[in-house]
């Protein structure tokens, strides 16, 4: 078993680890050539230059500038010096949120680290109970609860501190709750005009042998919303067209390359070897082999558009219906369209950058199918990763090392190797084991169909926390229990097997605490480094880079990953209320974790990451609930465990908690998360009324127009999209119907009708 002195030199080892990380980082910040890399998101916004277009030859890559060498601990203020409202102007308000949740986890730890500390250590510390015990133990776990005797009278002690902590929990995660849904009203109130504001998307659309799916939607929208409806922008399946796009975006890339080359070099033009990644084949000139591909591209994107507007199967049941006001777009989208549930089935449109628009493309009717498809796959994930889980429990345990390999034991018993094994091995090897989760999850989420990026992530992220609570906690407390007391579970009594795992659960803080150490301190450090992006980066600007556009992607900083992020976050929580009454010596450990994360993501999201969306915090309700479902869990097990040291007494009056705290979960839930889900009428009609005042001559179809069509068909000449203007200024007096059974509705179509035909006339020339 690790002892406080193991402890102390994984602590050492990963302090160190994180020092040299911020030094390191603190070095390569302050190179010009770095510049891209530790700043992007200052270039995005046009507010920073390249440092090296000016200055000496040498200066231009590296920092002569010796002063500025010893204030290299300067940033971290600078991070905490942003105001939130201007972070929220600056970031987003999703980014100022996601800060919250550390800030969060210093609102509750704080306090009940200090009361741990000052009450449930001494209770704990002053009793002998492991000491006259078989067990195998350490002088970590003299602190925690399982050196109390049973039916001790001091676990009175952890039962009030349990009510204490549960109470103290609730009270923060109300407040923020509170906090950040008054947040997302003002934001919402108070942000500039987006499209998604005044747009639903309308799915199962119910075939009709009559009408195409634009005309149904166009007179079902006009009949039903006749004084809000404005236009509509039906659904193509357009991925093949994407595909092509994308291929001919990439070669253009090439193109420009070599023109570029060959304009600083007339005297020798380009080729290339036309075989396999350039290695092999016949030699053609450059220039004339990139042109003509992109001409035959071009053929394709324009014979697949024409395909695409001529077939009416490339035509989804699906569209995005546009309003002439927030308040009738809200009422579309809060409602129920028809007398069928399963049709015109309506949502909030995500904001055009949030669209998933492949996914878009896939039948509503086999995401049923697909979703049930994941579950199971999911399942077997779940179930088969506990064997890596299993396999770095043992690396925990040198006991059972030196019973599998005893050949080892003289290497493993040196004192700086044994603390090495267990104080940074199991954590680091964990880790290693969790890189490819995210990406598979993520393409899990898509399989499923979900139509934003938003949805994507959040899905990712409830799976992650799921897979995270069975693997790394469950799984790494039943298997390192049997590890470390596999010799009392062969030679006792089956009814003494339960003590021994409630006695020997607190002891596997040891593994958390490294785990934290390794994961939350060397981690975060990483985190600011930012090695991967900065090696990437260069090795695409020595090798890849051809044009200003390489440069730009090449300089990517990406997003912050709600969808590993958030989960990793709340494992912390969930160990953190676990351990508060177990074992409090695990509480420091967590609170230097959410210090270091929020001073360096707050400086990731001032200076570097750039959110691809902005869903106002809709992911608000999901921390709430997991945070919540950690108390739970906290509260069950110091249940169980209690109940294995014949606390009788206490036991019962520990069922109260779990109640009050659903209780309380289902009143946050009532009171705030509406905020999250639905857009307040009154809300919505005071936004309208400002904006009429302010702009009585908006030409909101004007501004919604291209809105929501395809990326792919964007790319239109401009003097086709005046000339689809124009035409859809021509309105007719009647909505016309194909039906035979129904005449022509008396009703002038002044809201714009669809914008598929504007869509189609843009496709001519393409």
């Amino acid at each position: 078993m690790a002892t406080l002195n193991d402890i102390g030199v994984a602590a050492a080892i990963n302090i160190l680890t994180a020092f040299a990380f911020f030094l390191a980082f603190a070095v390569l910040r302050i190179q010009p050539v770095n510049d891209r890399v530790y700043f992007p998101k200052w270039y995005l916004k046009g507010l920073r230059s390249s440092p090296l277009r000016s200055g000496a030859s040498v200066s231009k890559f590296v920092n002569l500038d010796f002063r500025s060498y010893v204030r290299f601990l300067t940033w971290m203020p600078a991070a905490l010096q942003m105001p939130e409202p201007e972070l929220i102007d600056h970031a987003g308000l999703d980014s100022a949120v996601y800060l919250r949740i550390y800030l969060i986890g210093l609102k509750i730890f704080v306090p009940i680290t200090l009361l741990a500390f000052s009450i449930m250590v001494p209770v704990n510390w002053t009793n002998k109970t492991l000491e006259h015990s078989n067990l195998t133990y350490s002088d970590v776990d003299k602190l925690s609860i399982s050196n109390i005797p049973s039916a001790s009278h001091r676990f009175w002690t952890h039962l009030v501190m349990a009510y204490a902590f549960t109470f103290w929990t609730c009270y923060v995660l109300k407040r923020e709750f509170e906090i950040v849904a008054a947040l997302r009203l003002h934001f919402l109130a108070s942000e500039q005009r987006h499209p998604d504001q005044f747009t639903v998307l309308v799915r199962n659309v119910p075939p009709d042998p009559d009408e195409s799916i634009s005309e149904l939607l166009e007179h079902f929208f006009l009949v039903n919303h006749p004084d809000h409806y404005l236009s509509h922008q039906v659904v193509y399946n357009a991925n093949r067209l994407s595909e092509l796009v994308n291929e001919k975006n990439k070669t253009q890339n090439w193109l420009d390359y070599y023109q570029n080359k060959y304009s600083r070099h007339p005297d020798h033009k380009p080729s290339i070897k036309t075989g396999f990644l350039g290695l092999c084949g016949s030699r053609v000139d450059a220039i004339d082999f990139y042109t003509s591909k992109i001409e035959r591209l071009s053929r394709d994107i324009s014979q697949e558009r024409e395909k695409i507007m001529g077939n009416a199967r490339s035509i989804m049941p699906a569209a995005f219906v546009s309003f002439q006001t927030r308040w009738g777009a809200a009422v579309c989208a809060q409602t129920q369209l028809s007398r069928n549930p399963t049709t015109w089935l309506t949502e909030w449109a995500p904001e055009p950058r949030d669209v998933c628009w492949e996914n878009l493309a896939i039948p509503y009717v086999s995401l049923t199918i697909r979703r049930l498809i994941i579950a199971v796959a999911f399942f077997f994930l779940t179930f088969f990763f506990m064997i890596p889980i299993v396999f770095v429990q043992s690396l925990a345990n040198i006991e059972a090392i030196e019973k599998a390999l005893p050949f080892l034991k003289p290497i493993i018993e040196v004192k700086f190797i044994k603390s090495l094994i267990q104080g940074f091995l199991p954590g680091i090897a964990l880790k290693i084991f969790l890189i490819f989760l995210p990406t598979i999850l993520m393409l899990m989420s898509k399989f499923e169909g979900f139509i934003s990026q938003s949805a994507l992530e959040r899905r990712s992220a409830t799976r992650y926390y799921f897979f995270q609570f069975i693997n790394v906690f469950l799984g790494s407390i039943i298997t390192g229990t049997a590890f470390q007391q596999l010799n009392n579970f062969i030679h006792q009594s089956a009814n003494d097997i339960p003590k021994t795992i409630g006695a020997s659960i607190p002891m596997k803080a040891t593994f958390f605490i490294t785990y934290i150490m390794v994961d939350g301190w060397a981690g975060v450090a990483a985190e600011i480094l930012r090695l991967k992006p900065l090696v990437i980066y260069h090795l695409k600007n020595f090798f890849l880079v051809k044009t200003e556009k390489d440069r730009e992607e090449a300089m990517d900083p990406g997003t912050l990953g709600f969808n590993t992020g958030e989960p990793q976050i709340q494992l912390y929580f969930l160990l953190g209320l676990v351990y508060a009454v177990v074992t409090p010596i695990l509480l420091p450990f967590i609170i230097i974790f959410f210090s270091l994360a929020y001073v360096v993501y707050r400086h990731q999201i001032i200076n570097v990451y750039n959110q691809e969306y902005e869903s106002a915090a809709a992911f608000w309700p999901d921390v709430h609930a997991r945070i919540v479902t950690a108390l739970i869990i906290s509260q069950l097990l110091l249940m169980g465990l209690l109940s294995t040291k014949e606390a009788a007494q206490s036991t019962p009056l520990l069922i109260m908690l779990p109640i009050l705290t659903i209780w309380f979960h289902r009143f946050c839930k009532e009171r705030y998360e509406p905020a999250f889900i639905s857009y307040p009428l009154q809300e919505a009609m005071m936004k309208d009324t400002l904006e009429r005042t302010r702009e009585p001559n908006l030409n909101l179809k004007g501004f919604l127009q291209n809105a929501y069509i395809h990326p792919v068909f964007k790319q239109a000449d401009d003097n086709d999209n005046e000339s689809a203007n124009e035409e859809s200024d021509q309105e007719p007096a009647l909505i016309p119907t194909k039906r035979g059974s129904r005449t022509s509705i008396p009703m002038p179509s002044k809201h714009g009708g669809s914008t598929s035909n504007s869509l189609s006339s843009n496709q001519g020339n393409s």
